[in-house]
């Protein structure tokens, strides 16, 4: 009988740097997904990739001083790397500079173009350049991007658009019809109630403004669309073809069984994959899972924070296993998850190494100990064994319910149920006690057996989430892992079958104090290299703005004639600042750095028509300028040479 096909995709991996644990969660998740449907019996083709064009990409590589081609070839090797290191199993790595995909996304644009649903006109709107995304006064909060938080710039260019109107009511009734297609649920209502219902604009496939991208082969000053480009890798990473000569890959796996994406990127998959999809006549994909971030503890990562955790670091430190348990486990259905190194710790030892891995040595070590390794069933049977034999048994119940719904952590903590209960049976029993008594050797013997045979199911139940481990415990127990169809059945293990001589130490407990003391100096060592480069530090580049942006801000030299610490507050300094013939009062949080008298007579840089504001119950007219490193210390920014206070600073 022919196995039922599953097709699995991550979203793909913007080209832009070096991905960290929180974008590295999203691939372990889906090999997790992908190993567990094979075991299961499916057919599985996993997919993933990189997204390599757009205006970023462009800036980016410029900055390097290299082509944008190069700039991707370097990181998107390093994302795969990092998709290898963490031993994930897909199928195809794609990626959108790929020969294959891009004349198929041009074939798409085309095709959407003559059938009217892509026509030409100008977009005038807000641009956000980092999520390479349009969006209308409305849509902003605060008037900063809806998705990542960063401010937009004023955008005008001729541009081609595509009809997301013509098919609101086909997507909504779609949706309702198959209540399943977005998930989680709270996913599904935040799509329909604030984009979809709300209505739909017309969406902007092309830019003019930049020339990284896919070409428009019928008008080459346009590029198509980042996300019309990133979308399709879908179904040519199938063999797709428009012209009706698609791959067999894609007849066997399209429709998408799961398409398996952050949250921050629910809508491009929810509302413009599927309007393309249905313009261009194909089946929509079965679901599409906007899974939750993995956030360091204080807060989202970010280069600019300095918080940054990424996965060989980890990988190094606990080895490849450990942490695919770590963010597997530690994430929620639906609310963010946290990592941290403490965290991480504490994972490691009580969960890892005593739970699980002390587990696996003292079972092989007492059956050497006291049956030279020989594991035998001599069916002295009591009561204790037929509550651990249930446990055993109900497992794939448990954990396939859970799968069935992707809720990754909970059948994880199923599994690790089924070696806490293991480790109660040792207590329950008591071997050592049971070896003083030579009348009671049988039923030493059942307890090892049942120990070994119990263990060998909770590791082949393990192995989609931790791969390595499980093949480690199997070898070391001189087995081999179950197929799924036989965890239905207790007693399989062979008796008289003999465990290694030796167990390995399957993780190696931690000691907090230790390793943070390792991170430090990791990151001091790092620091220390940045700053014997030229003495120079990266921050998180902000959108480019216009000459006319610039020219609204006002900037002279000022005069510092009075200033006094402010009372409500540990942080600020108010100064009165002499700016040609008016004087200003500004607060700046520099308190820690200059005391009021030493501020007196500088002679600093101010944005003087910065709209008043009250800081700490104190009003302030302007802002000095300062220069932060990277421990957060802030210098006050002053000219060269000595100028008049009031000079324009141009």
């Amino acid at each position: 009988m022919a196995k039922k096909p599953y097709y699995i995709t991550t979203a793909i991996a913007y080209t832009s740097g070096k991905p960290h644990i929180g974008n590295t969660y999203e691939i372990v998740l889906a090999d997790s997904i992908a190993r567990y449907k094979r075991e299961k019996g499916f057919d599985v083709r996993f997919q993933t990739g990189t997204d390599e064009h757009g205006q970023k990409i462009e800036i980016k590589a410029s900055e390097a001083g290299i082509t944008p081609k190069e700039f991707v070839d370097n990181v998107s090797t390093q994302i795969k790397g990092i998709w290898d290191l963490m031993n994930t199993s897909y199928d195809r790595f794609i990626r959108t500079t790929d020969e294959d995909h891009e004349k198929q996304v041009q074939k798409i644009f085309k095709k959407l173009y003559d059938k009217g649903d892509i026509y030409k006109g100008f977009y005038e709107g807000m641009y956000c350049t980092p999520c390479e995304s349009f969006f209308t006064s409305s849509q902003l909060v605060d008037g900063k991007c809806p998705d990542c938080g960063r401010p937009c710039t004023p955008a005008k260019e001729e541009a081609y658009f595509l009809k997301l109107g013509k098919y609101t009511d086909r997507l909504i009734k779609h949706i309702e019809e198959n209540p399943d297609f977005i998930q989680p649920e709270s996913r599904k209502n935040e799509m329909m109630n604030n984009f979809i219902k709300a209505g739909l604009q017309d969406l902007c496939v092309s830019r003019t403004s930049f020339k990284w991208g896919i070409p428009v082969d019928f008008d080459d000053k346009h590029v198509i669309y980042v996300w019309i480009d990133a979308l399709s890798n879908y179904i040519t990473g199938l063999g797709f073809d428009l012209d009706g000569n698609s791959d067999e890959l894609y007849n066997k796996y399209w429709p998408c069984d799961l398409h398996l994406i952050g949250k921050d990127i629910l809508r491009f998959h929810t509302i413009y994959w599927p309007i393309m999809l249905m313009a261009l006549d194909l089946p929509l994909p079965k679901q599409i899972f906007g899974h939750p971030w993995l956030l360091q503890g204080d807060g989202k990562m970010s280069k600019s924070k300095g918080n940054v955790i990424y996965a060989d670091d980890l990988v190094e430190m606990f080895g490849v296993d450990a942490v695919r348990y770590f963010v597997l486990h530690e994430m929620p259905f639906e609310s963010d998850g946290v990592i941290t190194w403490e965290l991480m710790v504490e994972r490691m030892n009580s969960d890892l190494a005593n739970t699980l891995g002390n587990l696996v040595n003292r079972t092989i070590s007492m059956t050497n100990k006291y049956f030279d390794g020989v594991v035998s069933d001599k069916k002295a049977t009591d009561s204790f064994d037929e509550d651990l034999k249930a446990v055993a048994l109900k497992t794939l119940g448990l954990v396939d319910e859970k799968m069935d719904k992707l809720r990754v952590a909970d059948a994880i903590t199923q599994i690790f149920n089924l070696f806490k209960r293991c480790n109660k049976y040792i207590d329950e029993t008591m071997p050592w006690v049971l070896a003083k008594d030579e009348d009671k050797k049988d039923r030493l013997a059942t307890v090892m057996y049942n120990l070994v045979e119990s263990i060998t199911i909770g590791a082949s139940l393990l192995a989609p989430f931790m791969p390595q481990t499980a093949d480690k415990i199997a070898k070391m127990l001189n087995t081999k892992l179950r197929s799924f169809d036989e965890l239905d059945q207790y007693g399989l293990y062979p008796s008289g079958n003999k465990v290694t001589d030796a167990p390995e130490i399957l993780f190696v407990r931690q000691d907090i104090e230790k390793v943070l003391e390792e991170v430090n100096a990791k990151k001091e060592a790092s620091e220390e290299a940045a700053a014997k480069d030229e003495n120079v530090i990266d921050i998180e580049p902000m959108p480019e703005i216009t000459y006319d942006d610039f020219a609204k801000m006002q900037f002279q030299v000022g005069e510092i004639i009075a200033c006094e610490e402010v009372k409500k507050s540990k942080k600020l300094l108010c100064s009165q600042v002499k700016i040609g013939s008016q004087v200003k009062q500004i607060v700046s949080g520099i308190k820690a750095y200059y005391s009021p008298e030493e501020m007196v007579g500088k002679k600093v840089m101010v944005l003087v028509n910065l709209k008043p504001a009250k800081l700490a119950g104190v009003v302030s007219e302007g802002m000095l300028l300062c220069a932060e490193n990277e421990k957060g210390e802030l210098a006050l920014v002053v000219p060269e040479k000595d100028m008049p206070a009031g000079a324009q600073i141009c």
